[in-house]
């Protein structure tokens, strides 16, 4: 089934509940970890725990243990994919998006990192960190010492950098394990996992495992959430597969035929977001989840992304969790003026935040700041 040239117009407020259902937020799901963690195609991960509250929010029942013992049986990893960033996925599809991804990982190494690396092998460099990571998993910053012994003219963070991005590192338990601590160690993917890296990747695979997750969606928000340039290209091919929209400002959309597409006044209960939450950095168009007014309140000048919560399936605030002798606290930061019933709902879903945050607290308290 194919779109026409007079496609139907989808509000934000459809696109909206769209994302919600497929991002399991309109209600939680009640589905195995690994199977909800490869609908989500990865999760960010750039704070250990980021994961763990993306899960809880989105599944019924998740435990954190769960998540910890996927990650020590080798089922789930963490490593750099989309956008460069770290990302948690299962071992399966991080195969696939990987090498997927080398370009993009290619170009943030020379945006980066280009003058110190300009006349170095590259690969006799990568394929040395390769050999140093897999006899023994190291930090980068003992990669990196390691490597200026045998290139003692190379800035030794380019010197990590290029394995970093050249060959697919995966940090390893414990690190993003809940309640545990620890520096990211590494090593390969194909050596964590026992199997080589697939090869010939899909790029299709990697667009309809997008849609499924956020679609509908414009070939933009697509290079947005992976930071590929290629996207343009492999369009036509998929296109005779794929329904068309058009959002209410005309850009054209792409979506799977028998993707959810509830009604824009389904009915959505507060959730709360994890730091980095893919929802709020997998488009251009951000308006279908927030509005623009808010995102500096979200992305800060350093690169954090806050934590946020979900009134009526929009950003209304952000969050954050502090614990000490006393017990712990929710500080919620609303953006605008909730309803009775709004805030009513909010706190609710707070408690049960809280406890499953922090389940061993003395004490328990929700502040709106």
């Amino acid at each position: 089934m194919r779109g026409s040239a007079n496609d139907k117009v989808l509000r934000d407020r459809e696109l909206n509940r769209a994302l919600l259902a497929r991002q399991m937020l309109l209600r939680r799901a009640e589905l195995p970890i690994l199977e909800a963690i490869e609908k989500l195609v990865g999760l960010q991960a750039q704070s250990p725990n980021a994961p763990y509250f993306g899960l809880w929010s989105r599944l019924e029942g998740f435990r954190h243990e769960e998540l910890s013992q996927l990650l020590r049986d080798r089922q789930v990893v963490r490593l750099a994919l989309m956008r460069s960033t770290l990302h948690l996925a299962t071992a399966s599809a991080a195969m696939q998006l990987r090498p997927l991804l080398q370009p993009v990982m290619d170009r943030s190494l020379k945006g980066s990192f280009g003058k110190p690396i300009q006349g170095i092998d590259l690969e006799a460099l990568a394929s040395a960190g390769r050999a140093l990571v897999e006899k023994q998993p190291l930090t980068l910053h003992e990669l990196s010492m390691r490597l200026a012994e045998q290139w003692p003219g190379l800035d030794p963070e380019a010197a990590a950098a290029v394995v970093r991005n050249k060959v697919p590192l995966v940090q390893i338990p414990p690190r993003g394990i809940w309640g545990e601590s620890g520096q990211a160690v590494h090593t390969t993917m194909e050596a964590w996992l026992g199997q080589p890296l697939p090869p010939s990747p899909d790029l299709e695979w990697l667009i309809r495992g997008y849609l499924a997750a956020f679609g509908p969606a414009t070939i933009k928000d697509i290079q947005v959430w992976s930071g590929l340039t290629r996207i343009q290209e492999v369009i036509p091919s998929l296109r005779s597969d794929l329904l068309t929209f058009r959002n209410e400002r005309g850009e054209e959309l792409f979506d799977l035929p028998n993707a959810p597409r509830p009604e824009a006044d389904s009915p959505s209960a507060p959730r709360f977001l994890s730091e980095f939450d893919n929802m709020l950095l997998s488009y251009a168009d951000r308006s279908r989840i927030m509005d623009e007014a808010y995102r500096k309140r979200v992305f800060t000048s350093n690169g954090i992304i806050r934590s946020a919560f979900l009134i009526d399936g929009f950003v209304a605030g952000t969050w954050k969790i502090t614990s000490g002798r006393s017990g712990a606290v929710l500080h919620i930061a609303p953006f605008r003026v909730f309803s009775k019933e709004e805030s009513e709902a909010l706190s609710e879903e707070g408690e049960r935040l809280l406890h499953f945050a922090v389940p061993d607290a003395s004490a328990s308290e929700i502040i709106f700041n």
